[in-house]
């Protein structure tokens, strides 16, 4: 099918399409209007980002969110992808999904991107994802290096090593029962990666 007309544009150097956005979203996953145009608003250059699909008419037909992976700087989290409903069937969710892979290849400088789904594992494999573990969104890049204040004065950096040698070594817990611990994340929704090349 051939898309004329089509623009994949960041939501957020197009604020008029904020409200239409929430509504599409909504449909779908419904939320709190407030809390869903918090998200929204939260757009910009870098991550997060929102972008929207539009026609040649200015018409709204899609959106996806990418999210920063702190334990990947190489990737991203795509998530929130929708085609309004009255538009499914054309194609719109491939070309949306085409365009994003472009933006996190080409403007965001990425290696490969992530993603959760419940439901359309067909429709992602077929676009080139691979099943994996599950990812978190959630967290912060661990630094090597911790800058550390000495008498309010001056800086000075210190590495891990360092920084370990000078800690005490903490008391042995108590002892107890053994206890099976399971380090499964348990999910209803389906992991999936994407190498961009």
């Amino acid at each position: 099918m051939e898309h004329k007309g089509l623009q994949v544009l960041q939501l957020h150097k197009y604020p008029q399409y904020l409200k239409p956005c929430c509504e599409l979203i909504n449909e779908e996953w419904p939320r709190s209007e407030t809390a869903r145009m918090m998200s929204l608003q939260a757009s910009c250059d870098k991550l997060p980002t929102s972008l929207i699909l539009i026609n040649e008419d200015k018409l709204l037909l899609g959106h996806c969110k990418l999210t920063a992976i702190p334990s990947m700087p190489n990737s991203c989290f795509i998530e929130t992808v929708v085609i309004s409903k009255s538009m499914r069937g054309q194609k719109l969710g491939t070309y949306l999904m085409n365009e994003v892979e472009k933006y996190c290849q080409n403007v965001l400088k990425l290696g490969m991107v992530h993603l959760s789904t419940k439901g359309q594992e067909n429709f992602y494999t077929k676009l080139g994802y691979e099943f994996c573990a599950p990812v978190s969104i959630y967290g912060s890049s661990i630094s090597s290096n911790i800058v550390v204040e000495v008498n309010n004065l001056s800086k000075k950096e210190i590495n891990s090593t360092t920084l370990a040698s000078n800690i005490p070594i903490p008391p042995p817990l108590p002892s107890s029962k053994p206890i099976n611990v399971n380090n499964t994340i348990k999910t209803s929704k389906t992991y999936m990666f994407k190498y961009l090349s």
